[in-house]
């Protein structure tokens, strides 16, 4: 099948430079060979165009974003007959509110005896975090830090039923521990399930093809405008094992979509600071 649309995407080009060559053989008019010239530079200059507003829109999001993305550090403290060991495992949170709500997935924090917040990036201020919320099912915890002496920027959550397949989506995390990473991509599908940890269906996900790695759960899929579609939580193997919560990027990852976050959150903190969740 594929040597099949070669060959059939061959003889186009080939029949096209037929048909171009008639043209110009029939027509000696040099402003006609000049018409074709130019159609070819303005294409090519659109292209140019397009590829320079793509990385000018990413530049934005990524400006206007990243300081409201933070890294979390959760330390989990196992007692045995040896004595004690210490764990640490990485993720994604958003700051939800300037009073220091932020969100994560639950599997990021699950366990935890402790937890660190770093706004800013590897040099910024660190936090003590506590577990306000957690709502297993659809793998999402709720953090509190205390916000003095921080001004703390904020991301806004907008429906994801205006999310079409093809848009463009960025994602910004902490793939192994390398802070405030930008990678972007496009709504591959929508309305997939994937399995929270603690096994419940998790419906509406949003798989998109922007590179998802370990430390990327919890953090942000974003559209053109900068707003949350959806809360990045794991990815595909390659191995059949479906999905998982870690693993290495295979270009296909999986969001929780905004609407399922956004009723989530207007439970999980009884109305405080929802209204600052969701754009109007």
């Amino acid at each position: 099948m594929q040597g099949q649309t070669a060959k059939t995407l061959l003889s186009a080009a080939v029949g096209g430079a037929i048909a171009a060559a008639a043209v110009l053989a029939l027509s000696p008019d040099r402003t006609e060979r000049h018409r074709v010239i130019a159609r070819g530079t303005v294409s090519a200059n659109m292209l140019a165009s397009d590829e320079r507003t793509h990385a000018t829109v990413a530049h934005t999001i990524y400006e206007d974003a990243a300081p409201a993305v933070v890294a979390i550090s959760a330390t989990a403290t196992t007692t045995s007959f040896f004595g004690s060991e210490q764990n640490a495992d990485t993720g994604t949170g958003i700051l939800l509110t300037a009073s220091g709500l932020i969100l994560t997935n639950d599997h990021v924090v699950a366990g935890a005896t402790s937890l660190a917040v770093q706004l800013g990036g590897n040099s910024g201020p660190l936090r003590r975090a506590s577990v306000v919320a957690v709502d297993a099912p659809h793998d999402l915890a709720l953090l509190k830090i205390s916000p003095g002496g921080l001004k703390l920027h904020t991301l806004k959550f907008v429906s994801s039923a205006g999310v079409h397949v093809g848009d463009p989506a960025y994602a910004i995390g902490n793939p192994y521990g390398l802070d405030q990473t930008l990678t972007t991509g496009v709504v591959s599908a929508l309305d997939r399930t994937i399995d929270a940890p603690d096994g419940a269906a998790i419906s509406g996900v949003i798989q998109t093809d922007a590179a998802l790695n370990p430390g990327n759960s919890g953090g942000p899929l974003l559209n053109t405008a900068g707003e949350v579609i959806g809360v990045n939580a794991q990815i595909a193997t390659g191995d059949g094992g479906g999905a998982v919560g870690q693993g290495g990027n295979t270009g296909i990852g999986f969001a929780i979509p905004a609407d399922t976050v956004i009723a989530d959150l207007k439970r999980l903190d009884n109305g405080a600071g929802a209204s600052a969740i969701a754009r109007p």
